[in-house]
């Protein structure tokens, strides 16, 4: 009979908190969805993540680290769905209607105006740096034409097109930039 390793709680713990994180993720975005950043709360969050505030707590020193994670978990969720497309016009498709149907965005666009504005200014932040990398992952591009395809899906934040738009757009660009 072989003892436990000693470690075997904490791999569950953890695991208990990357569920708790993905609740509380999913939780800040209903309530930004409704509300706003600004009008948003720690304990609606918490109510409708189904956590408690002080798990919240143990996670994130505050709501602005919590707002934060959220984005960059928002930027790695994109860079996954770009990286499961077949094709690089796909890749482009699925990620313009990702953004541009975001309702979480559309609202912060609406009540927190702000926040849209320093979210679409392109900076040396850890967060943009893990986006333009996450560009490069999925289209193999250099830094050209990375910069040319974030700016584009940067425009859909603030201004969103149709899916009809995002499938003509990603077809001219990917022939542009790709051919």
């Amino acid at each position: 009979m072989s003892a436990q390793p000693a470690f075997a709680p904490y791999a569950r713990q953890n695991s208990t908190s990357s569920k708790s994180r993905a609740a509380i993720f999913a939780g800040a975005k209903a309530v930004i969805i409704e509300v706003g950043n600004y009008q948003s709360n720690i304990a609606d969050i918490a109510l409708r993540a189904q956590v408690s505030k002080a798990t919240i707590y143990n996670q994130f020193a505050d709501k602005a680290e919590m707002m934060e994670s959220l984005v960059e978990s928002e930027v790695l969720r994109l860079v996954d769905l770009g990286l499961s497309a077949s094709s690089r016009q796909e890749a482009l498709y699925k990620l313009s209607t990702a953004i541009s149907q975001d309702l979480a965005l559309r609202k912060l666009v609406d009540t927190d105006p702000t926040d849209i504005a320093k979210l679409v200014t392109v900076t040396s932040h850890p967060t943009w740096v893990v986006a333009h990398k996450g560009i490069a992952k999925i289209f193999g591009a250099d830094s050209a034409v990375c910069g040319v395809i974030l700016r584009w899906l940067i425009g859909q934040i603030a201004s969103p097109i149709t899916q009809e738009e995002s499938l003509n757009q990603s077809k001219r660009l990917a022939n542009t930039l790709f051919q």
